[in-house]
């Protein structure tokens, strides 16, 4: 009789559909914090309600799966532009659509859940504890998700402060010191117990991000550098929809407008004319004709495109550079791909049955580069080149010499119109704070844009529109401390508070979980 009430009183391992429609619920509303909307306002209060609700389960399993609803709706409402690319070819590939975008949502929900699994593990019987065991955990979770399974650092908590003066903090403790500045604010309410105990923590937590908000004001308002020597370079951007730019009645025009854009006059003399990704429609062993022709009409001024190149029965999605005599003088190809985009994991043996991936336009997918450089362009100054995807990471950035300014090359006409470009932009701006160096990207169909050293977008060109930006490249500032040190204090610090907090958890006896009063009776 004593087994039957207790396991009548034992809830069920998994939420009821209300809380679990709750926890989706939030994590879509902690999206709208992403880029275009940004609404950090929103997505914080969201993020402190969910954190609340996960910590204060007491069954783990309960917890793990609020927080992986709570990141489906998180990641579903974050990344819905992952359709895109299948609708390029609906016809081939739009059946797709659909199980890409449940199949990525609730993939990367899984490092939420994990991350709550952990709290659970460290935090012991206290809310108080798991709910800032969860606010260091998710932020471990973002780390996570930037290296496993070749990475995908797309969406992370702490880019809700993108273009506000809070950004300026991930010059020293990068994007998942971001992140973790967000979770631990969004946790300290739910530590309390009691409401005048829960606003007094809210009311810290708000103090503690205006006195971050503050540096960052400070570091904005700071005098900039002096530019050590004047680098003037144009971007070209066509607005060729990725529906359109390989067909072959449309093809040559888009290659002429990028031409008649490459000769437009300058006020003053070019350093550096810059075509997007893939610009040039031929591989690159036969483009020296065409580069001929692109020399000449940029009047000797070196041009760097994007292109595809061959060796062998091996594609490289490739950037290169000429010189004012047309000669290829540099050649950078992307070697962080986009997973099932660029090449297909197994792709030679899934070559055998017709599948290939969706950028590539020559064989079944990409080969990878040898890894990141800095490219000695002259007159253009020391550039570390990047092409399109490999903004996302900033631990690609790092090199053993340090480049002038940083250069990315894209299609974002693959993520559609209404987020995935400007997301794209937004971590390309991070990209440069963290680094203290200026960011020019060329885009196809946008946002092509010059960034300085603090993530500020100085000039920019509008989504789906054609048109050039000549442009002098900011001022770099030093090395910051992410630059010299990368994720390394930040995963340390993550991993010896879990430590800390589960050998606090062995140390405090556990509670019967059964209540007190049911004891006594």
């Amino acid at each position: 009789m004593a087994w039957r009430v207790s396991r009548h009183l034992r809830p069920p391992a998994r939420p009821g559909a209300r809380r679990l429609a709750l926890a989706a619920g939030l994590g879509a509303v902690i999206a709208t914090g992403q880029a275009p909307l940004q609404l950090w306002f929103v997505a914080l209060p969201a993020l402190a309600l969910l954190i609340w609700l996960v910590a204060a389960e007491t069954l783990p399993a309960r917890a793990v799966w609020l927080a992986w609803i709570a990141g489906a709706g998180h990641f579903a409402a974050a990344l819905f532009w992952i359709v895109e690319p299948f609708l390029v070819e609906p016809w081939r590939h739009g059946w797709m659509a659909p199980f890409a975008l449940v199949l990525m949502a609730f993939g990367m929900a899984l490092f939420w859940a994990l991350a709550a699994g952990v709290a659970g593990a460290v935090g012991g019987a206290s809310p108080g504890r798991r709910a800032i065991a969860l606010a260091i955990a998710l932020a471990g979770a973002d780390l996570l998700r930037g290296y496993a399974f070749t990475g995908f650092p797309w969406a992370l908590i702490g880019h809700v402060w993108i273009g506000t003066p809070l950004m300026q903090a991930a010059a020293f403790t990068g994007p998942v010191g971001l992140t973790l500045i967000t979770t631990l604010a969004a946790a300290l309410p739910a530590m309390a117990q009691g409401l005048r105990g829960r606003i007094g923590l809210a009311a810290l937590s708000a103090a503690a991000l205006a006195l971050i908000w503050g540096g960052g004001m400070v570091r904005l308002a700071a005098p900039d550098p002096v530019v050590a020597r004047d680098i003037r370079v144009r971007l070209i951007q066509p607005n060729a929809a990725q529906v359109l730019k390989w067909r072959d009645d449309m093809w040559r025009m888009f290659l002429d407008r990028q031409m008649a854009q490459t000769a437009l006059p300058a006020d003053r003399p070019l350093d550096l004319i810059v075509w997007p990704e893939t610009a040039v429609p031929y591989l690159l062993d036969d483009a020296g004709p065409l580069f001929a022709e692109i020399t000449a009409t940029a009047r000797g001024v070196p041009v760097a495109a994007g292109i595809q190149r061959a060796e062998g029965a091996r594609y490289f999605n490739a950037l290169a550079v000429t010189d004012a005599a047309g000669r290829v003088t540099a050649v950078y190809d992307k070697w962080h791909l986009v997973p099932f985009g660029e090449y297909l994991p197994y792709g030679d043996q899934l070559a055998n049955f017709g599948l290939g991936a969706f950028a590539a336009q020559s064989g079944g997918g990409y080969t990878p580069g040898p890894g990141p450089r800095v490219l000695d362009l002259g007159a253009a100054g020391k550039v570390l080149p990047l092409i399109c995807y490999e903004a996302v990471f900033p631990q690609d950035l790092r090199t053993p010499e340090r480049a002038d300014w940083i250069l990315q090359v894209t299609n974002d006409s693959w993520f559609g119109n209404l987020s995935g470009p400007f997301q794209h932009l937004a971590q390309a701006r991070l990209r440069a704070v963290e680094q203290g160096l200026p960011l020019l990207r060329s885009a196809n169909t946008g946002v092509s844009a010059v960034i300085d050293a603090k993530g500020r977008v100085l000039q920019a060109l509008a989504l789906n529109s054609a048109g050039t930006l000549d442009a002098d490249v900011p001022a770099a500032l030093p090395a910051t401390l992410y630059a010299r040190t990368g994720d390394g204090p930040a995963t340390i610090l993550i991993g010896l508070a879990l430590l800390a907090l589960a050998a606090v958890g062995r140390a405090v006896p556990r509670r019967n979980a059964i209540d007190p009063g049911l004891r006594r009776r």
